[in-house]
């Protein structure tokens, strides 16, 4: 390698537009480099390179200045070190999905049914008397209808194919829209770098090798770096290591920075030492992907290849890894998929703290083994009543011997019988439910965009609609997080507006710019207006914005001092956390003594000041009675208008005294001098007000819980609406909720915070702390009728913690840092409160579409299922064709479930009470027209069928032999049906009771659109289905009377709802969530992975073959695909373990808990970031295996 050091300026890029691209390292240096940690990667790098800025000469790029950004350079570090980018896994191809969507054992039954029939259609039986097989054969050749015998087998074949590429369409579009997400999310995420010495924002895959970042807290790192100079910086490196302490780094002890891990504290500057497949986690990343190739082969060659131990390893080392999904990677779907289909062994538990699942889910899932488990018996009834009639009516009735010329027939009969069982199967299960939440969850999340809601798990938006509660952030959600400074105190004066520099002593003004301008990020900054006579630009920390405004307001300017006095001058930060509550610089002064400049909330600051500079400027001693006065007469009248207080200070060190020690932060930040305190506004956004209004009715309870000073927070709740005059509701500061709700050992107590909760509306001066042990409380609570279901707003690093534990967590888009968005399900791209409230109003709609296509479905499943069987056991064959069946299967469960779950919400969902964990999915008054259409139905096609032909004056078409032509009898009866179903498709539109179903109705063209293009293809089946379809051209006057009846349901639907449902007492509600006597009974604790309901019920031994019918399956696949959101594409996630090896295994499965848990974290379903892991929930006993 050529050492070309000497040979080039000392690093300024910028200078150097036109370089060989020959640069000082090579990829390998740097990736031998970037494995080293701490002392070693000290002494390397002091061996090798003298210092840090001996690497960026060599990659030709200076410390101050950055790269140049000129295009070629750029080009030239993309092909020398890779860019930054990890590619994604190949999205399944359509013949996959197509072959995915076979796998189910329904289809596969029906197309071995449908096989034999074909086969045996084309078999005659050599010689043989017909007759003597009994009625059996019958008026087949009579008919020369035996060649027709097959179009029954190739249909149902035909049918099958139709729904199987519906299903695959379905998956692949879902697939498609997950891929958009993903990339909408990537493309949000941009990172802070020094180029041509101007700071800008670049997408993070732009980021190249020799680029300087800015780092600052609740970054998430997007690649590997070396830190050039750091204030007080702390990093989480848990995603990678395991380790959940924070890992002090600086340039004398640990400079190295690797991607995937979080800035918790301080800030910093970087050079980018490796970028995508290079850096930390693209190294895990492709460990994986090959290790994951390996074990394809191995598991082709042989099942059991290789000592078992180095197997346990590798797949506690994916527990790991899966935890450092970057976004672009369905790598944690597939290894969990590979790990399901290889016995379940042992596996050292990574404790995932998980949410519990959502409340849709839980509901659904059990009411879809419900109505699997009553579709399955049906169906065999109806299976054995067919057989067993045939048998004894053949045999015992007419006497006749089983001939072995007559096998065929009677097996062709049998095989009939088995058809309509299954047929029965597949119209019990509504196997249109995943479908239905899946286009309505992908339409939701889609049309949220435009409502400024960015979903990263899919369940979020749901669950949403159920949220009883919302914990929000006071800055920037209910206010505008445009801070101004408009009240003062300077010099023992109180100013009610800025003062004007001239009233001000110049030393006391001197001093006050200094601290302001030095004692701050230099990230914040203002800047001048985008359009004439606009507000000036606030970048980086708005209150810091605020102070440097009032720097400008008394017309001094900040950037010639920071000019001066450059970071790298800085001697020491203490940088602002939420346990410090300020922030502090430390300058040497030239005769070796120090001066330190601090800010922050007042009351916290002033305690530590023992002196004030007075309106002299002169210095004053500060007593303990002088402070509460100045509460009293300043600090409390500026937080009364709402006002955040900020105190502005300074100390110094005596050159005599000697360097103190500044570990001792206790020691340094008291004896200080009170330099000013000023009252910053952040004016209430003018829509909140309303927004919570609308929240209230809705039944929804808005807290604010804030880091603010108590009066500050009441006076902005009281401007909200939170707190109403006269109300008997509590506020509350941090430390005395925490007296409240702990006992003498300090551990909360439920019952204590129950006591609290429902009246607390503000929490003033809290840490995260308080604010998860709000959201755990509300939410493990069982005080009131129903539990809660909670959402909360977070914009910091240390928010991480409640917006995981709350039902719904949304980060700031605007000011969140990349960590709370990363714990969040939902990022608001607005910052802005009304758009939660759009957020519930679309989860109630989601919740309500669902529900309205069950009560649709369900419908149809009760008498196509009624009547199927009750046909069957009476006349011997189903009224409802194998094909009809299917097709009725395909337009009520897919084309439904495109027209029901696509209803625009109105405002008219925010006006009821949400629906809470505990009420079912079915309610009594959907129940009420769930039976009382089923009863007209049921009336109305048993009418026909056993006197239709009677009233239409036509031949029967009851008994016919097999083969015969299809009848007129039935295909009206089937007709009838449909046109049943397609006006009850508009009475599901409400679920409520509501009179008027027409409402709203052309604001959704695709309801329109199905509905008429159902209607078509009707017509086109009955006139031109012919046998494929057992149906017969009807006459005008009988298909008016068709649509006649099928409009009876419209009218039928207006006395249903006439009905009062609170006299109904009998009829039981379906798909219940989680009662609290199961919660108890389970006691939820929050490190351990629960076995979801579901899987509960699926254990109990005789449903365990049962549980690998597909239909209940996919019920599943949909289940997981909430959970994990935007990871689970579609069938990554679908179940499909050895069932035999779970039940025996017994061990492994409570090792595993759930297969689909592994190493999952809530979040790792979708990181922000091109390359970077989420925050890992990786223990450190997986770390260590």
């Amino acid at each position: 390698m050529a050492n070309n050091t000497a040979d080039h300026p000392p690093g300024n890029s910028v200078a150097e537009g036109n370089h060989d691209g020959d640069f000082g390292m090579t990829m390998e240096d740097l990736r031998t480099l970037m494995e080293l940690r701490s002392a070693e990667a000290v002494n390397k790098i002091r061996e090798e390179y003298v210092d840090v800025q001996g690497i960026c000469r060599r990659l030709k790029t200076s410390p101050i200045e950055g790269l140049s950004g000129n295009p070629v350079d750029l080009e030239k570090r993309h092909t020398a070190f890779g860019k930054n980018f990890i590619p994604p896994k190949k999205p399944k191809t359509f013949l996959q999905l197509v072959w995915e969507a076979l796998q189910d054992v329904t289809l596969i039954i029906l197309e071995i049914a449908a096989i034999i029939s074909l086969g045996l259609s084309f078999y005659h039986p050599p010689g043989g008397d017909s007759e003597a097989c009994g009625q059996a054969a019958a008026g087949v050749e009579d008919e020369g209808e035996a060649q027709a015998g097959w179009i029954e087998g190739a249909a149902i074949l035909f049918s099958v194919i139709i729904v199987v590429l519906v299903t695959a369409f379905n998956d692949w579009s879902k697939e498609k829209q997950f891929r958009g997400l993903q990339s909408r999310i990537e493309q949000e995420q941009k990172f802070t770098v020094i180029r041509k010495g101007q700071v800008i924002q670049i997408p993070v895959a732009e980021l190249v090798v020799g680029d300087i970042a800015q780092i600052k807290y609740g970054d998430l790192l997007p690649a590997d770096g070396i830190l050039i100079q750091g204030n007080d910086l702390k990093i989480d490196e848990s995603s990678l290591t395991g380790e959940s302490d924070h890992v002090r780094k600086s340039l004398e002890k640990d400079p190295m920075l690797l991607s995937g891990t979080h800035v918790m504290e301080g800030s910093g500057r970087m050079m980018v030492s490796a970028v995508g497949l290079n850096s930390q986690t693209g190294i895990i990343f492709t460990l994986l992907g090959a290790s994951e190739h390996d074990d394809e082969k191995k598991v082709k060659k042989s099942k059991k290849q290789g000592p078992p131990e180095n197997r346990n390893k590798a797949k506690t080392q994916d527990g790991i890894a899966l935890e450092i999904q970057p976004l672009k990677s369905e790598e944690a779907a597939e290894s969990e998929e590979k790990e399901d289909k290889e016995e379940a062994k042992p596996v050292k538990k990574v404790n995932v703290t998980k949410k519990e699942k959502s409340v849709l889910q839980g509901k659904l899932t059990r009411l879809a083994v419900q109505i699997g488990k009553a579709g399955l018996i049906m169906s065999a009834v109806t299976v054995v009543i067919l057989i067993l009639y045939f048998v004894i009516d053949t045999f015992g009735i007419q006497k006749r011997t089983w001939m072995a010329e007559c096998t065929p027939i009677y097996i062709q009969y049998f095989v009939k019988f088995f058809i309509i069982g299954v047929t029965v199967l597949v119209v019990a299960v509504p196997e249109g439910l995943p479908l239905a939440v899946t286009i309505s969850l992908a339409y939701s999340v889609k049309k949220m965009m435009k409502d400024n809601n960015l979903v990263r798990h899919l369940d979020a938006c749901e669950t949403m609609g159920n949220a009883t509660a919302i914990c929000s952030d006071k800055t920037g959600t209910l206010t505008m997080n445009r801070m101004t400074v408009v009240q003062a105190y300077i010099g023992e004066t109180y100013y009610k507006s800025v003062p004007d520099p001239d009233v001000i002593k110049p030393e006391t003004l001197e001093i006050m710019v200094n601290s302001i301008s030095i004692n701050s990020a230099y990230t914040s900054k203002i800047l001048p207006p985008e359009k004439e006579g606009g507000h000036p630009r606030q970048v980086g920390n708005k209150t810091e914005c605020a102070l440097l405004g009032l720097v400008l307001d008394v017309k001094r300017d900040y950037q010639p001092i920071r000019e001066e006095i450059t970071e790298e001058k800085l001697y020491k930060v203490y940088t602002f956390n939420s346990s410090r509550k300020s922030m502090s610089t430390v300058l040497k002064n030239a005769d070796g003594g120090f001066r330190m400049y601090s800010k922050g909330a007042s009351e916290i600051v002033l305690r530590k000041c023992s002196r004030i500079l007075n309106a002299q400027g002169q210095l004053r001693t500060f007593k303990p009675k002088d402070r509460d006065e100045m509460v009293h007469k300043v600090i409390e009248p500026m937080a009364c208008d709402g006002l955040r207080t900020i105190c502005v200070a300074y100390r110094d060190f005596p050159a005599e005294a000697g360097e103190p020690n500044w570990d001792n932060e206790n020691e340094i930040l008291s004896d200080l001098t009170c330099i000013a305190v000023v009252g910053i506004e952040d004016p209430v956004r003018e829509e909140v007000p309303e927004a919570i209004s609308k929240c209230q009715r809705a039944g929804i309870t808005v807290r604010m819980v804030t880091g603010d000073n108590i009066n500050t927070a009441r006076a902005i709740a009281t401007k909200c609406g939170i707190l109403q005059p006269g109300e008997d509701f509590l506020c509350l500061e941090g430390k005395e909720f925490n007296q409240q709700i702990r006992n003498d050992k300090g551990e909360v107590e439920q019952e204590r915070l129950d006591k609290i909760w429902p009246k607390l509306r503000v929490l003033a001066r809290s840490s995260p702390t308080d604010k998860h042990t709000l959201v755990k409380g509300i939410i493990d609570s069982t005080v009131g009728e129903t539990r809660q279901v909670v959402a909360v707003t977070g914009d910091g690093t240390n928010d991480g913690p409640a917006l995981k534990k709350a039902d719904v967590g949304f980060a700031m888009g605007i000011a969140g840092t990349d960590v709370a968005k990363e714990a969040s399900d939902i990022i608001l791209t607005d910052d802005n409160f009304t758009s939660i409230v759009k957020a519930v109003m679309w989860g109630r709609n989601v919740y309500d579409s669902i529900s309205k296509f069950l009560q649709f479905q369900l419908t149809v499943n009760v008498v196509a299922v009624i009547v199927a069987f009750t046909g069957a056991c009476i006349t011997q064959d189903s009224p409802l064709k194998a094909v009809q069946m299917l097709w009725v299967n395909l337009i009520m469960d897919t084309l439904a479930s495109l027209a029901l779950a696509t209803e625009p919400p109105t405002e008219s969902l925010l006006l009821r009470r949400p629906y809470g964990r505990d009420k079912p999915l079915i309610s009594r008054t959907m129940m009420k027209n769930i039976l009382g259409h089923a009863v007209y139905q049921l009336t109305t096609i048993f009418t026909l069928l056993f006197a239709g032909e009677k009233i239409f004056d036509i031949d029967s078409g009851r008994n016919t032999p097999l083969h015969s032509p299809p009848t007129e009898h039935y295909t009206i009866v089937f007709n009838v049906f449909v046109m049943m179903q397609l006006f009850n498709e508009i009475n599901a539109r409400k679920i409520h009771g509501e009179r008027n179903v027409f409402e709203g109705i052309y604001k959704n063209p695709i309801f329109c659109f199905v509905v008429l293009g159902t209607f078509a293809l009707q017509i086109v089946i009955v006139q031109f289905g012919g046998k494929p379809f057992s149906c017969t051209a009807l006459t005008i006057d009988q298909w008016l009377w068709c649509v006649f009846i099928g409009l009876g349901e419209l009218l039928w639907g207006q006395l249903i709802s006439a009905i009062p449902t609170h006299h109904l007492k009998f009829l039981k509600e379906a798909g219940h969530g989680t009662t609290k006597e199961e919660i108890k009974k389970e006691e939820l604790t929050e490190d351990t992975d629960e076995i979801d309901h579901a899987e509960m019920e699926l254990r109990k031994g005789q449903i365990l073959w049962f549980r690998g019918l597909n239909r209940i399956q996919t019920q599943m696949d949909v289940v997981y695909t909430f959970q994990t959101g935007q990871a689970a594409v579609p069938g990554a996630l679908r179940r499909q373990p050895s069932v035999v090896s779970q039940h025996n295994d017994a061990t492994a499965a409570k090792t595993l808990s759930s297969p689909t848990h592994v190493g999952l974290s809530s979040s790792s379903s979708l990181t922000n970031s091109a390359g970077a892991p989420p925050p890992a929930a990786a223990s450190s006993s997986a770390a260590g295996n």
